[in-house]
Parts: structure tokens; C-alpha cells; sequence
């Protein structure tokens, strides 16, 4: 009888729980079974540890062998505990000494031939190794490049099984790889969209930059071929770039999310997400059937998440964005167990005023009826427009300023640079608060430490009395008017300000005189 010990990482969710993989071989009929609450494809891992190690030179015994996942009370999927199986197995068998797997965490997918695979959710799986207090991490050697981003724990990677149970024998080094230091830098694409390539619409490219320097959400509405997409396309060009640990936390969902089959690299840019109108609540906010997987809300994390035709998706899916617009976080409940991932993104919302696309242009004939323009504008819900900062009517641009003849656009670096800027000065006086950004300001906080004066305040106060605003809206003005006067320098929001905000939001200031 012998009996061996390995250990590996089961994700659910970002959050990883440390594995301990039982191996024992008895002398009775010849079987392969394996135990503690495996899913289907892990309870196919059998057949493949089974094959992997005959083909890599060590025939598999002919006895009982029985493989337990500890805790058992805690579901396992997916093919990543295949290499920790075959290394418990081959330990048992004593083809491996004992002491050459203590401290060591082993996650990969076996082929029938021996061969090591890549698996998703490596990057995540290495720091819950590293919390567990393993010294190594053994993975495949496409996943070697995104398991060294994870710093405080020894990587080694492998590509066949036989090479593993050389290395563990002592009798080669493991698989090593120059990494490079993550620099943030990628090919540049051919065309780079650009502020400077929209016409006209300086309103529009004000209000995103109001949006990227104080975190807001923003929705535009206007006709076909006005140039909301073409805006929203830009946003995330004037957001400034991830720091290191946005980035690690962002490669993290992508690994996730990823098939395990394509390089995870630390990419310093913010995303920009665009799921088709018929995407459903599972693609945008994450889950699906089996382990949790995260949504294009997650994967625009630090981000933008665009919305175009935002009235053609199902209510429910947009609904849907209600708690992660408010909390910065996706929540999933499954009966084994809560995945949470972060989903702290700008919403960029786009739609037409009606549904053919003409209601209000000058020049235009709409064709739809008063009742058909109210029943297409309540596709979204008054909780959702609720928690949008900006509203932005699009107008067509003029011929002038087609042939060139207005104002000059504002460029995509120049609008970063105010950014930037805006982005510090709140960050400076937000860090006694744990806050980083103007939208993020918890209402109670910006109503009794950042209070105005009640001069400033006038306009919006009758607002809130008359019902026009709600006490929601009224903290997201406050919000949008301290954003404002960041970006024009000065230390405090005044009157024009708060006025400015309200404008922004959509509603009109004169309805409360």
C-alpha cells in the first residue's frame, strides 16, 4: 500500500482555494477512481493521467488507485488538476521521491501522449498559490510568461510529463524563459482613433472629457451617422494608463476568460468592451453554467464599456447593470459556492431618439408616433438613466464644420493631458477618504466633508424640491461640479459650476426658479 500527497488551486470565481490531492494504491482489483466532488471533464482526468503516463515511459499499476480532492466539501472543475493528479500517482508508485514535490503547486491539462497544456486562470491560480505560502509553482510552458507577472513565488514550467518527473528526479533543470520586464508597450496599430478625427461636436468631446477625468457614466442620444460610436470609440484614449496593479488585477479576469491556448501579457491600456445588442445577461454580466465566468463588464474593468444601440438590448440584460454601476463589483450565486469579480468601469450608453432614428432632426421627417417615441425612450429604466452622470444630445455636424471651416478639434493628447491632471488634483484631496475619483464619492461623505455653500447649491436644491432631481441625482451633480472644477484648476466648485453639472445631467435649471 502506498499513499502520496500533491497540491494544486481550484478556481471559483478570482478566488483561488489550495487543493490537496490524495493518492493511494492498494492491492485490489484494478481500478482508477477519483473522488471529492469533481465535475465532468475533471472526472475525465482518468482516462487521461492514465494514458499520459504509460505513453511517457510509466506504465500505469495494475491495482486499485484511488485519487481523493481535499476538501472534499468544495467542487472542482476543469482539466488544470490533471498534472498534480499524475505527479500524486507517479509519487505514489515512488517514480518520484517525496520530497521533491513538498512546497510545490502543480497546474496543468495532460494530453494523451504526455504532453503538458496551458489551462485558463493560471495568473489568478499563482497568487492564491503565493498567499497559500507554496515556494513553487509548476505550469505549462505556455503559461510561463503570465505566472512569472506574480511576484513572491518560484515558477517552473514544463511541456511533456516525462520532463517533469526528470526535473522532480533531479536529473535536468527546469524549462526556464528570459521574461521581460512589463513595460506596457504593444504594436501600434495602423490607424489610431484619435479625438481630432471627430467633427465638430464640441459639446460631445467636452462632455468626455468630463466623463474620463471624474470616472462618470455618459449616454448619448442622437441621430444615425451623428458620431456617437465614433466618440465612444475615443474614450479610451484619453483615459490615463493602468498602473501595475490595475493591470495584474485586469490580465487576471483575461486569464479567466481566456481558453488557457493564447499568451496573457500585461497590457497597460484601458479596454474597451462593445458587446453586440443581443448579448445576453450570462455575456455581459458574467456566469454561465458550471464554474462562474466573467462578463464584458469585468473584462472592462478600469475601463469603458460601450453600449451601442443601447435601446435594442433586452431590459433585463441592461437592468442587470444596476448593482455593478453602484458597487463596482458583479456578485454571482451558484449552490457551490459566491464568485465575486471587480467590475468598476464607464458606461458609455448610444441610442437613437426614436425608432427611425429622426425624432427632433432638423431637416428630417420622423415617422413615428408620440406613443412610439415614448415606448422606445423607456426601454431604458428610470433607475439606470438614474444612475447615468452625463446626457448628451448628438447633433449632426454642420457642413461648415465639414469642409473644415470651424473650430479645431481638440486631440486625443491634449484631452489626456487635462485628464491627467483632474485626475490628481481629486486624488489628492480624495485619499484621506480612501476615494480616487470624483464618481466613486459616497453621498454621505460629499454632502458633510465636501459640503458647498448654500449659495452654490441654490439652483440644484429647488430642483430636488420640485422632484425634477432625485437626492441620487442631486450627489451625482455635486459630483459631476466638483469634476468641473478640477479641470479648470480651481480648488472649490462655484454656482457656474453646479449649473454646468445640472446641464450635463440633462435637466433643465430654469424648471426649478
Amino acid at each position: 500500500m502506498a499513499l502520496s500527497k500533491t497540491h494544486s488551486i481550484g478556481l471559483f470565481g478570482l478566488a483561488g482555494t489550495p487543493i490537496e490531492i490524495e493518492a493511494d494504491i492498494s492491492a485490489q482489483l484494478p481500478s482508477f477512481v477519483l473522488v471529492g466532488l469533481p465535475d465532468t471533464s475533471l472526472a475525465e482526468a482518468t482516462s487521461r493521467v492514465r494514458a499520459a503516463c504509460t505513453n511517457s515511459g510509466h506504465p500505469f499499476p495494475s491495482q486499485k488507485v484511488v485519487v481523493n480532492l481535499s476538501p472534499a466539501s468544495v467542487p472542482k472543475s476543469g482539466a488544470s488538476f490533471d498534472l498534480a493528479i499524475a505527479v500524486a500517482v507517479l509519487v505514489a508508485m515512488q517514480v518520484i521521491p517525496t520530497s521533491s514535490v513538498e512546497g510545490k503547486c502543480f497546474i496543468g491539462e495532460l494530453g494523451l501522449d504526455g504532453s503538458v497544456r496551458p489551462v485558463p486562470g493560471v495568473l489568478p491560480m499563482t497568487v492564491a498559490a503565493r498567499r497559500a505560502g507554496f515556494d513553487q509553482v509548476v505550469v505549462p510552458n505556455g503559461n510561463l510568461a503570465e505566472a512569472a507577472l506574480v511576484d513572491g513565488i518560484g515558477v517552473a514550467s514544463v511541456g511533456r510529463l516525462s520532463n517533469l518527473v526528470a526535473y522532480l528526479r533531479g536529473e535536468i533543470p527546469p524549462h526556464e524563459e528570459e521574461i521581460e520586464p512589463p513595460t506596457g508597450a504593444s504594436e501600434t496599430p495602423a490607424f489610431l482613433p484619435d479625438l481630432d478625427q471627430v467633427i465638430g461636436q464640441p459639446f460631445s468631446v467636452e462632455g468626455l472629457v468630463v466623463a474620463a477625468a471624474g470616472g462618470h457614466h455618459i449616454s448619448m442620444i442622437g441621430s444615425p451617422g451623428s458620431g456617437k460610436t465614433m466618440l465612444a470609440e475615443r474614450m479610451a484614449t484619453i483615459l490615463p494608463q493602468l498602473s501595475t496593479e490595475q493591470a495584474i488585477e485586469l490580465a487576471a479576469i483575461e486569464s479567466i476568460a481566456g481558453d488557457g491556448q493564447h499568451a496573457i501579457e500585461l497590457n497597460f491600456r484601458p479596454r474597451f468592451q462593445a458587446p453586440h445588442h443581443s448579448a445576453s445577461r450570462a455575456a455581459l454580466i458574467g456566469g454561465g453554467s458550471g464554474v462562474p465566468r466573467p462578463g464584458a463588464v469585468s473584462l472592462a474593468h478600469h475601463g469603458v464599456l460601450f453600449l451601442d444601440e443601447a435601446l435594442e438590448f433586452q431590459s433585463s440584460v441592461i437592468d442587470s447593470l444596476r448593482e455593478p454601476l453602484e458597487s463596482g463589483r458583479v456578485v454571482i450565486n451558484r449552490s457551490a459556492g459566491v464568485a465575486r469579480f471587480p467590475a468598476r468601469f464607464q458606461l458609455v450608453l448610444a441610442a437613437n431618439p426614436c425608432p427611425c432614428g429622426n425624432f427632433n432632426v432638423t431637416g428630417k421627417l420622423c415617422t413615428c408616433s408620440p406613443q412610439m417615441v415614448r415606448r422606445y425612450a423607456n426601454r431604458l429604466s428610470g433607475p439606470i438613466m438614474d444612475r447615468i452622470d452625463i446626457r448628451l444630445p448628438v447633433h449632426p455636424a454642420r457642413i461648415s464644420e465639414v469642409v473644415g471651416l470651424g473650430a479645431p478639434s481638440t486631440t486625443s493628447a491634449e484631452a489626456a493631458a487635462r485628464v491627467r491632471l483632474a485626475r490628481e488634483t481629486a486624488r489628492d484631496r480624495l485619499a484621506p477618504h480612501g476615494v480616487t475619483l470624483n464618481a466613486h464619492l459616497p453621498g454621505p461623505l460629499i454632502r458633510k466633508y465636501l459640503r458647498l455653500s448654500p449659495k452654490a447649491t441654490s439652483d440644484l436644491d429647488k430642483l430636488v424640491a420640485k422632484g425634477v432631481i432625485s437626492m441620487r441625482g442631486y450627489d451625482r451633480c455635486l459630483r459631476l461640479a466638483w469634476t468641473l472644477a478640477d479641470l479648470d484648476g480651481v480648488g472649490r466648485p462655484t454656482g457656474e459650476h453646479v449649473q454646468r453639472a445640472v446641464v450635463l445631467r440633462g435637466a433643465d435649471a430654469s424648471r426649478g426658479a
